[in-house]
């Protein structure tokens, strides 16, 4: 049985309002995109939920629900739309229904023109400020601490990333921190095999994430390139131009300096569609079409593709935070675990 709550439906409707208040007024436009799409970026670590549009005379097509606003609000930058920001409707399958997972979830995106990953700090740091209710804890507002992924890996482990850039390494590196971050069960391997990405994130899932500092909000930069993502390359290092907020040990964002390449754009499709077709061969997923024309937005010399930073903020997670809230039953009105 669904509970409803008018205090925390008021919490949403206050945020929704305070976050359109100040976007506004910084000059970003804000703009509604679909949830249906007739392709996606391709993202292997990613399930997505099926559907499909049947047309009386043109038969039926595979849509998909969208994991993030991305897709179409890169159209619309390619497109002049200068600086935007959308509250969106996003859906994964296939993920843990837990305290900070649901299937149905909210997404604030936004995108700064002549911006970079650094200069979106002091954005969400601004957000954060603008949006927070009166009496939110100290450590959930800004200023926000900053570390690098390579200086958290070093306090935490003890280890050098820029010395385990193969998968061997990182391995015995691995081995070297216990059996839970070396081993792989027999069934994990077979439904999908040991990548570097995926050690990585073993590692840093079970020995560094537990112990991020709750204090203050923090921002992990410079992931490595070796997880690839559409975030441009940091110049003369191992590491993408990105970042994820950490707020009371929750992640709760994530920000590129966007790639505008359109040949590495292509390059990154062209490796993250290979990864998911091994793993639909093994598990059976659902693979989704390309958005076919997606690169050629990198190429226009009419419209040229903007220097950009974009930014993804969970806000159902964020309204948790604010309401302190131990889960997201909390939260949201009709979440899957209540009908299960």
């Amino acid at each position: 049985m669904i509970t409803f709550n008018r205090e925390t439906a008021l919490q949403r409707s206050r945020l929704y309002t305070r976050t359109r208040e100040h976007f506004t007024r910084k000059g970003y436009l804000e703009v509604e995109t679909p949830i249906l799409a007739d392709g996606l970026i391709p993202e292997p670590t990613i399930e997505v939920f099926e559907t499909a549009f049947s047309h009386p005379f043109k038969g039926t097509t595979a849509r998909w629900l969208v994991p993030s606003p991305e897709v179409h609000m890169k159209q619309l930058l390619a497109a002049g739309s200068g600086s935007i920001f959308q509250i969106s409707k996003c859906f994964r399958n296939s993920e843990q229904i837990g305290r900070y997972h649901n299937p149905e979830f909210s997404m604030l995106e936004w995108y700064t023109v002549e911006a970079d990953y650094k200069d979106s700090i002091a954005h969400a740091e601004e957000y954060i400020s603008a949006v927070a209710p009166r009496g939110t804890p100290e450590h959930l507002l800004p200023p926000f601490r900053v570390k690098t992924m390579h200086e958290l890996w070093h306090t935490a482990v003890g280890l050098d990333l820029d010395e385990l850039q193969t998968l061997e390494k990182l391995r015995k590196a691995a081995s070297s921190l216990g059996a839970a971050s070396s081993v792989v069960s027999s069934a994990a391997a077979e439904h999908a095999p040991e990548t570097w990405e995926s050690l990585f994130n073993r590692i840093f899932l079970t020995h560094i994430e537990p112990d991020i500092p709750q204090d203050k909000p923090l921002i992990i930069t410079d992931y490595p390139a070796r997880i690839e993502c559409l975030a441009a390359n940091k110049k003369g290092t191992p590491c993408k131009e990105r970042w994820e907020l950490y707020a009371g040990g929750i992640e709760l964002a994530n920000c590129y300096t966007e790639e505008t390449d359109a040949d590495r754009i292509e390059e990154v499709f062209r490796r993250e569609s290979a990864a998911a077709a091994l793993r639909s061969i093994r598990s059976g997923s659902a693979i989704p079409d390309l958005p076919q024309e997606f690169p050629e937005h990198f190429r226009s010399r009419e419209h040229p593709f903007p220097p950009c930073s974009g930014t993804a903020l969970g806000l159902d997670r964020l309204l948790l935070l604010f309401g302190g809230y131990t889960d997201l039953e909390g939260v949201i009105l009709f979440p899957l675990s209540a009908t299960m």
